[in-house]
C-alpha cells in the first residue's frame, strides 16, 4: 500500500502530524550519526512559556559535520497580533504549529551545506496549511551535482503533483535569494508555504508530499555526503567556506521566516539560532581573483537556473 493509501486510511489530525515529525526527527538523527561515524546527536528538550516545547538535537565537531542541528518542535498558544500579522492570518484566538527543521554545516568546504524543514500550522479560525522545503549550499557549485539534486527533487514532486517542482523551485529561487548581495545562497531547491486546501488537493494529499520530502532527506544528503567526503582541500578552500558561511547568517537573520517566526512566538534563541554556522568570516570587500574556482561558483549564484538543463 502506497503512502497516499496509507494516510488516507486514517484521521489526520494535529495530533498525528506531531508523531509522524517526530518520528522523522528520530530517522534523520539515526542516519546522519551512521553516516558522521564518530559522533552523535545531543538533544536538549525545552519548553515554551506560552505552550508546548520542543526537542533540540545538535551535533557538534564530527568526522564529517562540523555542527548540525535536527530539531522538532510542537507549540501551542494565544495567538498575538504582531504573529497574526506576520503570517497574514486573522487576529486574536489560538495558534498550533508544528515541524522539524534540519541544518547541517560540514566541516569540508567540498560537502555542501543543506537546510530542510517540514511545519503544519493551524489557527482557531480553521485555517490549516504544510509548509517547507529543501535546498542545497555547496560552497564550491558541482554543476553535475546541482543537477542530480534537483532531479531527485522533481521526481519527488511529480510523484504527487505536476505543478509542484516548477512551481516550488521558482519559490525557491526567489526566496533563497540574499537580495542586498544580488546573489543566491546556493542552488536552491524547493520551497513552499502555506498548502491548505483546494478544489483539487486535500489536506491529506499535502501532508503525503511534505512526509515524502521529509523522508527524503537523509539519503539526499548522505549521497552528497559520501561523494564528497575523502576530496583534498586547504587553507584557501577554508577562508572561502568561511566567507561563503557568512553569506549564510546575513541571509538567515536578515530574511528567514522560520528565524521571525521563532523569534515573534518566543521560541527558545538557542533552537532558533543554530542554523548559524560555528566559524565564519566577513572579509572587506573581497573579491575572487578572476577565472578562480570561487569567482566560478560566484557566477553561478543566480536566480532561474534551470539545472535539470544546464
Amino acid at each position: 500500500m502506497d503512502l497516499v493509501k496509507r494516510t488516507k486510511a486514517v484521521n489526520l489530525d494535529k495530533e498525528l502530524i506531531s508523531q509522524s515529525f517526530i518520528s522523522l526527527q528520530n530517522d534523520i538523527c539515526k542516519k546522519l550519526e551512521v553516516c558522521d561515524g564518530e559522533e552523535t546527536f545531543k538533544e536538549e528538550r525545552w519548553k515554551r512559556d506560552g505552550g508546548g516545547g520542543g526537542r533540540t538535537r545538535i551535533m557538534q565537531n564530527g568526522r564529517i559535520i562540523e555542527k548540525g542541528g535536527v530539531n522538532f518542535s510542537e507549540v501551542y498558544g494565544l495567538l498575538s497580533n504582531q504573529m497574526a500579522d506576520v503570517l497574514q492570518v486573522s487576529r486574536g484566538g489560538s495558534f498550533y504549529a508544528t515541524g522539524v527543521s534540519v541544518i547541517m554545516h560540514p566541516i569540508s568546504p567540498l560537502i555542501p551545506i543543506i537546510h530542510m524543514n517540514v511545519r503544519y500550522f493551524e489557527t482557531s479560525g480553521g485555517e490549516k496549511w504544510f509548509g517547507g522545503g529543501i535546498d542545497l549550499t555547496p560552497i564550491y557549485i558541482d554543476v553535475h551535482q546541482a543537477k542530480r539534486f534537483h532531479q531527485k527533487l522533481k521526481s519527488l514532486c511529480d510523484h504527487h503533483h505536476p505543478s509542484y517542482y516548477p512551481a516550488f523551485k521558482k519559490w525557491a529561487d526567489e526566496y533563497f535569494y540574499i537580495k542586498h548581495r544580488n546573489e543566491a545562497r546556493g542552488v536552491g531547491g524547493i520551497f513552499f508555504d502555506r498548502l491548505g486546501v483546494t478544489h483539487e488537493i486535500s489536506l491529506k494529499n499535502r501532508f503525503c508530499f511534505v512526509k515524502e520530502v521529509g523522508e527524503a532527506f537523509s539519503g539526499i544528503y548522505t549521497d552528497l555526503i559520501n561523494e564528497n567526503r575523502h576530496l583534498p582541500y586547504g587553507e584557501e578552500e577554508l577562508t572561502w567556506q568561511r566567507i561563503r558561511r557568512g553569506r549564510y547568517v546575513e541571509f538567515n537573520l536578515v530574511y528567514d521566516r522560520g528565524t521571525k517566526f521563532g523569534l515573534n512566538s518566543g521560541g527558545r534563541i538557542e533552537s532558533i539560532f543554530m542554523s548559524l554556522p560555528p566559524a565564519v568570516n566577513w572579509t572587506y570587500n573581497y573579491h575572487p581573483l578572476p577565472d578562480s574556482k570561487e569567482a566560478e561558483t560566484l557566477k553561478l549564484l543566480e536566480k532561474k537556473i534551470d539545472w535539470l538543463s544546464i
